[in-house]
Order: C-alpha cells, then structure tokens, then sequence
C-alpha cells in the first residue's frame, strides 16, 4: 500500500509505503498524485519513504515507478528516500546518475531530517 503524504508543501510528493506495494497502488495513488502536481509545478520533489511495515514491490509496481520517473525525467528537482531496506538503498545508489536532480538515501533513523531537507527552499 502507498500512502500519500500530504503535509508537504505543495511541491513535494510524499509517500509512504507499507506492506506489499503493487502496481494497482501506483496506478490509483502515486501516478495521479505526480499528474496533479505536474499540472501546478515546473519542477517537484519526491520523497518516498518505506514503512517499518514494508514487505516488498510487485515487478508490476517496479516497471511503473521507473514508468513515471523516466516520462517527466526532466521535472525531477530533488529525491529524498527514507529506508533501511539494503536493496533499495543500493538501487537507488546505483541508479542516481540518471536522475536529474539531487538524491540522497537516509536511513528510517533519520526520517526528520529527510523531510527537512526535501522541503527546504533550495
């Protein structure tokens, strides 16, 4: 399940992910809340956050979250992820030079100052 966090301002898409995220979840929560934003915003931010409850990603919800990064690849201004899980962590690691704004990784210990740093006047 994807949460939608919506106490960011209003150019961050905030996320938080529990249990088995799937690609129903991208298609009904993360992908209008990116088209909505898009529509009111040059650029957003994006901070995704994996729950203490977070059992995985469906190959489905994979292919459409890489989907929706790559189509608006250029409106990306920053990436906040917030996990202790090691896959993502060297994932998103390992793929951060195709993104084009800042990405930084903070371990689930660090979450306050994960969402400072997303939501700060750049």
């Amino acid at each position: 399940m994807i949460e939608h966090l919506k106490t960011f301002p209003d150019n961050v898409l905030a996320f938080v992910c529990h249990g088995h995220v799937t690609k129903a979840d991208y298609d009904e929560v993360l992908v209008p809340a990116v088209m909505n934003a898009l529509k009111r915003h040059d650029k957003v931010r994006l901070y995704y956050e994996t729950a203490q409850d977070f059992g995985g990603i469906a190959p489905g919800a994979v292919w459409e979250d890489f989907k929706v990064g790559m189509e608006h690849l250029l409106r990306w201004e920053r990436f906040a992820v917030v996990t202790d899980v090691e896959w993502i962590k060297h994932t998103m690691r390992f793929f951060s030079f195709l993104l084009p704004g800042a990405l930084k990784v903070f371990p689930a210990s660090e979450t306050a100052q994960a969402r400072k740093w997303i939501s700060a006047k750049a």
